[in-house]
């Protein structure tokens, strides 16, 4: 039964992880956050009714 023979495809399932977890988180963690992440003001805006026309 040829698909118990590991020999075709374990070096492609090794050399996938090595690109995978060698050459892909670097070009991942490279990648700049354009919007950064601001703190909450400890004050809550007030909050308006909108003021509907039909009621």
């Amino acid at each position: 039964m040829p698909q118990l023979n590991p020999e075709p495809w374990f070096m492609i399932l090794m050399f996938s992880w090595v690109i995978f977890l060698a050459f892909l988180p670097p070009k991942v963690l490279a990648h700049c956050v354009l919007n950064e992440p601001t703190n909450q003001s400890a004050e809550k805006a007030e909050k308006t009714n909108w003021n509907w026309p039909w009621q």
